[in-house]
């Protein structure tokens, strides 16, 4: 004899069976101290509102199998032979359920196969999103729906990640229309960007060292934020690999650590500020490249109504004075924003000496009495 079934929506059934097993479990406690008596089990019955005779049944079924819910239904699930036809077939669910009723047809048992509904559901059930997008697209579109640890917090100039970044507006050069590049560096505790430089091109190492020049120096007019990082985390492009590069930062003992290639969330700080640019800043600018159209419309800005070069990087600038003194962007602690954050950090800053050289000379020959 079949059980009643505790069904309703899907929220009721879950409540019943929990309730059920609290029910159950109490009257084998008092089974089992010889205490149960018909009013304890009509209680039961009145409270999840069935007979007395399921309650019954309920307490024979834990005394045989030591069950206090319902026998689960058997059900398909997703088996290893399933998931490799799904792999085969990038996922399509219907591809892989034609190709077990083939199978079946062939062995004469057709009534093995799950129907199509039947298949689709046990893969939603049994396979995890980031597994059926992987099925899809491939490992690219796996590691999308993956959760990646955060990095410790750290002090001012423990680590910069530094990257170029092709700016997606049009700009008059000269009468021509150019997409500029920056190349910038960013403190990974503070959210400071410590550096910039920006170039009508592609950017080279002379543009990396441009950049780290003005992160590096706390002189004017660079500053006040800069000196020496413990690292810098950048990823396998060839400028800032370079042996320029590399003299340069190891001269100072700094380490240059070259993350893996197609792994942005490996310097996720200069990443994100990356895409900040763009959506405060870029889309609102003429001859932005990304905007929407109307198909088969595009026509684009003419030159003359383009920004000239020199006053798009004066705007950028603007932009990253504005970051840096009234942003506050997330992750940067207590709300500050990162100028905040940079000057209520205690840690020492380690300078260039031969800045600190210079800016004594420029004092009277006094050198300074310490780093900031």
């Amino acid at each position: 004899m079949t059980e009643p079934d505790d069904e309703g929506s899907p929220c009721r059934g879950r409540e019943a069976a929990v309730g059920r097993e609290a029910a159950v479990l109490r009257l084998m406690a008092l089974d089992g101290r010889g205490e149960l008596t018909s009013a304890h089990v009509r209680l039961v019955a009145d409270a999840q509102g069935v007979s007395v005779r399921t309650v019954r049944r309920w307490v024979e079924a834990a005394r045989r199998e030591g069950r206090t819910r319902r026998r689960p239904r058997p059900r398909f699930t997703v088996s290893p032979e399933v998931r490799r036809l799904l792999a085969v077939w990038g996922g399509n669910a219907a591809a892989v359920h034609r190709e077990l009723a083939a199978r079946a047809r062939d062995a004469g048992d057709v009534h093995e196969v799950p129907s199509l509904a039947t298949l689709q559901r046990a893969i939603v059930r049994d396979l995890s999103v980031g597994e059926r997008a992987g099925l899809r697209g491939g490992e690219a579109a796996r590691r999308r729906f993956d959760v990646y640890g955060k990095r410790p917090p750290t002090h001012r100039n423990a680590c910069w990640e530094g990257d170029h970044k092709r700016i997606p507006v049009r700009v008059d050069l000269e009468g021509s229309a150019v997409c500029p590049w920056v190349t910038w560096f960013i403190d990974v505790a503070s959210k400071v960007i410590v550096g910039v430089a920006v170039t009508p091109h592609q950017p080279a190492r002379d543009a990396v060292l441009a950049a780290l020049r003005t992160g590096i120096s706390r002189t004017a007019p660079y500053g006040p934020f800069g000196g020496l990082p413990g690292q810098v985390r950048v990823d396998r492009g060839k400028d800032f690999l370079s042996d320029a590069v590399a003299k340069a930062l190891g001269g100072f003992a700094v380490p240059v650590h070259d993350l893996p290639a197609y792994k942005p969330y490996r310097k996720g700080t200069v990443e994100a500020l990356n895409s900040a640019v763009e959506q405060m800043l870029l889309v609102s600018l003429p001859g932005y490249t990304r905007r929407a159209r109307p198909a088969q419309a595009y026509r684009p800005t003419p030159v003359e109504d383009l920004l000239s070069y020199p006053d798009f990087v004066r705007v950028l600038l603007d932009w990253v004075a504005w970051w840096n003194s009234e942003h506050r962007p997330a992750g940067v602690p207590d709300g500050m924003t990162p100028r905040e954050a940079w000057e209520a950090d205690p840690t020492p800053l380690e300078e260039n000496c031969r800045s600190r050289a210079r800016a004594g000379r420029s004092e009277g020959g006094q050198h300074p009495a310490g780093t900031r």
